[in-house]
């Protein structure tokens, strides 16, 4: 059964909120809260497709509350309809200006709340869809590098705030060129859509973040684990990959193999992101410079941790 999209309804009168949730029930899950301080917070965690905001209420009002979500990351993008017995012009482009995507006025006419409700429900739907297809890479279904440029930081930061190791790793598809000069490009991309999903088969927890990161290049984010168990983890990966045997003609290998440069810190709020990133991707070069198909690894005290065939 597919589910349906979520409305949330903040007005502090349970009469005209019970009347707009009896008039989209039928459509919708529908959630209520009388109070600004109760409609953020279920804002923040319900995932809803649409708000439904009383423009006159007791403490804070509906438009100080639009604001807030305005300014809340999780809640920005989805769409806010005011509702209000306000029917000056004045008041209407202030909410406007400030974000609301339209306004319904009391009292209810119940078939024009119900268009304009399913006008706003199916744009956002629609934005939200282009959004994800904008974060995932076409050929191999994982994220692309705008999405991992989006999680990175946000991933940093979060190292930092928990004091949390972080492992940063960069992968590589060994003598990729020669692989597409001899089997072709179709071939090269069955190989590139091949290792991700071998890759994302071993980082299946949460915190876990994998990308492809540019032609035959990935990236993955590990979480709360120490450079030891992360640099065993991409071992295995590693691993899987050269036992896909599909066949190379190049290297020491007659297989496909990658090589992983990763680094494992705790970041601090003056260490610099970019820095370790560029720390894993010399990791990858040395683990080419040592023969391919191999990890290696560098803790965050710049000791080197080499595994690999």
């Amino acid at each position: 059964m597919e589910s349906r999209d979520k409305v949330l309804i903040i007005d502090d009168s349970s009469v005209q909120a019970d009347m707009l949730r009896s008039i989209l029930a039928k459509e919708y899950d529908v959630t209520v809260a009388h109070t600004a301080e109760a409609g953020l917070y279920h804002a923040k965690v319900g995932n809803f497709s649409l708000v439904l905001l009383d423009v006159i209420m007791p403490g804070m009002d509906g438009f100080a509350l639009l604001r807030e979500l305005q300014e809340e990351i999780v809640t920005r993008h989805v769409p806010v309809i005011l509702i209000t017995s306000l029917r000056d012009a004045e008041n209407e482009e202030r909410g406007l200006v400030r974000g609301a995507v339209d306004y319904i006025t009391k009292p209810y006419y119940p078939p024009i709340v119900r268009t304009r409700v399913n006008t706003h429900v199916k744009l956002y739907r629609y934005r939200s869809q282009v959004e994800r297809q904008s974060m995932v890479d076409p050929m191999t279904g994982v994220p692309n590098r705008r999405s991992y440029n989006i999680s990175c930081h946000n991933k940093w930061q979060e190292a930092i705030r928990f004091r949390q190791p972080i492992s940063l790793c960069m992968f590589d598809i060994d003598h990729f060129k020669s692989y597409n000069d001899t089997f072709g490009h179709p071939a090269g991309d069955k190989v590139i859509c091949a290792v991700a999903q071998t890759a994302t088969s071993f980082l299946r927890r949460s915190t876990d973040f994998f990308a492809r990161y540019g032609g035959e290049e990935f990236v993955a984010i590990l979480m709360g684990c120490d450079a030891a168990t992360a640099a065993e983890q991409m071992q295995k990966i590693r691993k899987a990959v050269e036992d896909l045997n599909i066949p190379h003609t190049a290297g020491t290998s007659q297989w496909v193999t990658v090589s992983i440069g990763g680094v494992t810190v705790v970041p601090r709020v003056e260490d610099s992101y970019d820095t370790y990133l560029k720390l894993a991707d010399t990791m990858l070069y040395d683990a080419k410079r040592f023969g391919r198909n191999r990890v290696v690894w560098s803790n965050s005290r710049g000791k080197e941790e080499i595994g690999g065939t």
